[in-house]
């Protein structure tokens, strides 16, 4: 799991890199591409903390990835090191001008430079497909050629494949094509303090189901230079409770549709992260595979449950809301769970 960050020169993506995860990607000469990590702020994890006051604590994390490039090296870096990315940030300049077809045309630039991308893959597999004998294509390229057509049309119309919807064995055929515009993308409008956009008339420009988060880079990079009281009066002064940068790193989570349970006890409190839908045994496995492998039950509670009983385990089996869940059990996002197993 890693989200790619793009933005065109000077739209702040770096420096949003690193205000997420403390690394400075324009010092590391010589580094194509830097990977950094940010912890995901989540309230129910802090509060658990509280409560256990553990010698250990993990929170979920969201791996980013930014590349030191420019110019024409640039997309060059981008393709040979955010191929393999879950979704991307696009940091998009709207402190310049802060005018709303000024930022349009910037997301139109490097989407179009991305559905080029995708449309050259689509071209040349379809010329291989045409040269191939018919009877030498198996059910996975007989798919593949009914599907590519379609996707063909998408880009040559400027659209993106995200906006297309597919069967899940559909998804299954195109997951080896690694196609930039099939990934899920968060916009983050690096803003400037005094007249930014309005960000109704932001989203009306931009393509629809479109996430757009606002953020001021240069803000945010004074707030972390502060010290941690005078940062909290600094954020009640401007009416806010988080800084921005936050809200960046949790929409991030959402786009690559993850969730997070939770294990604790005064050893540790760790967030585990998973993909959503998965069920109790992949959970388990997530922890070791010997829990997947010899998985017998998950012993659950959910964090608000677990809150109503005043944050105590045994609170919790006295009033029987610990449930016993089985191999078929599809875990819930805050979901507090112990796993039972036998190998």
């Amino acid at each position: 799991m890693e989200i790619g960050i793009l933005g065109l020169p000077q739209s702040g993506k770096s420096t949003l890199f690193e205000i997420m995860t403390g690394l400075n990607s324009r010092d590391r000469h010589g580094e194509q591409c830097v990977h950094g990590v940010s912890p995901v702020p989540d309230e129910r994890f802090d509060r658990l903390v509280e409560i256990y006051r553990p010698a250990k604590i993990s929170p979920a994390q969201v791996p980013f990835i930014d590349v030191n490039a420019s110019g024409e090296k640039a997309w060059d870096a981008v393709r040979r090191n955010m191929g393999h990315v879950d979704g991307f940030i696009h940091v998009i300049d709207g402190f310049t001008t802060g005018e709303v077809q000024d930022i349009a045309a910037q997301y139109r630039k490097l989407t179009d430079d991305l559905i080029l991308a995708d449309m050259l893959m689509v071209e040349n597999r379809l010329e291989r497909m045409g040269k191939a004998p018919k009877k030498a294509m198996g059910p996975l390229e007989t798919l593949q050629a009914a599907l590519l057509p379609r996707i063909h049309d998408q880009l040559g119309k400027g659209g993106v494949i995200r906006e297309l919807a597919f069967t899940e064995d559909e998804m299954k055929a195109l997951k080896n094509f690694a196609f930039w515009t099939i990934r899920p993308e968060l916009v983050v409008l690096n803003v400037g303090e005094e007249n930014p956009p309005d960000m109704g008339e932001v989203r009306k420009a931009l393509p629809p189901r479109t996430t757009v988060v606002d953020i001021s880079c240069r803000m945010e990079m004074e707030i972390m230079g502060l010290r941690e009281e005078d940062r909290r009066d600094f954020l009640v002064s401007l009416g806010v409770s988080e800084p921005a940068y936050e809200k960046v790193i949790r929409q991030a989570f959402l786009l690559l549709g993850r969730i997070s349970y939770f294990t604790v006890g005064e050893d540790e409190v760790k967030a585990w992260v998973v993909p959503g839908g998965v069920r109790a045994p992949q959970a388990a496995g997530v922890i070791h595979g010997d829990f997947e492998r010899g998985f017998i039950k998950a012993e659950v509670v959910g964090y608000e449950a677990f809150m109503a009983c005043n944050g105590s385990m045994s609170r919790v089996r006295a009033s029987g809301k610990m449930r016993l869940e089985g191999r078929d059990y599809i875990v819930r996002d805050g979901d507090i769970m112990t796993f039972r197993f036998n190998v």
